[in-house]
């Protein structure tokens, strides 16, 4: 499920072969999900199927986690806190599909118009808010879960890359962010889609991660079994 999502939320990368008429560096990636764009149906599918993926991915992993019978109640705690902000991510991204723009305000100027007088669909609005809540889901996930995999020596590959493709997310997401107020402020854009790109790319990177890193077999359960083996039989 983690790597269908990662998948799916990078299906964007599309526009380098298909016809998209936007400009990669400086429109908002959910204009290639608006209503007048010709490829909207698909880029709507694909935020749909990356959303229910790693919703149901998080969901399985709340119900079958459990921490190792001794570690602290702050392992659970972090680790539980990770999925359910990928939770909030999956279902957030899912919702955000199903409320797309009406049309693409960086290449339309009329569309860019519309919005500032407040004469577009109330989906608009209704976008923004989910695609905050997604970008504050997947930050509370990939930290809480970089936490979990530092401190309890779970999840190799998270432990040991996780904290540089957190660093990079907060950057991009920081970019992202001052982007979104130039342009509402009438500013430009500042390279608004490179920043939204990156952003979405980082954490589709570590979704797959995140995969690789339970696929490997080091999870909660198993660093506990290895430890009680190192205890009945110190070398």
């Amino acid at each position: 499920m983690l790597l269908l999502s990662a998948l799916a939320y990078t299906a964007w990368v599309l526009e380098v072969v298909l016809s998209t008429g936007l400009d990669p560096v400086q429109a908002y990636l959910s204009e290639l999900a608006a209503e007048d764009q010709p490829l909207g149906g698909l880029f709507r599918a694909t935020d749909l199927v990356a959303g229910l993926a790693v919703l149901a991915a998080a969901v399985l992993a709340l119900a079958a986690f459990h921490a190792p019978a001794r570690a602290r109640a702050a392992a659970r705690g972090w680790a539980v806190a990770g999925w359910a902000g990928l939770a909030l991510f999956g279902a957030a991204t899912a919702a955000d599909s199903r409320l797309p723009l009406s049309c693409a305000p960086t290449s339309d100027e009329m569309c860019a118009a519309r919005e500032t007088a407040g004469l577009v669909p109330a989906t608009h609005t209704a976008h923004a808010v989910t695609s905050s809540l997604a970008v504050l889901g997947a930050l509370g996930g990939l930290t809480a879960l970089t936490v979990a995999a530092r401190r309890h020596g779970w999840w190799p590959p998270v432990r040991r890359y996780g904290p540089w493709l957190l660093g990079a997310e907060l950057v991009a997401t920081g970019w992202s962010l001052g982007a979104i107020a130039a342009f509402e402020a009438g500013h430009g854009t500042w390279a608004l889609g490179a920043g939204q790109r990156l952003q979405v790319l980082l954490v589709a990177l570590w979704l797959a991660l995140l995969a690789a890193a339970l696929h490997s077999g080091a999870t909660p359960a198993a660093v506990a079994r290895a430890r009680r083996s190192e205890e009945r039989d110190p070398v």
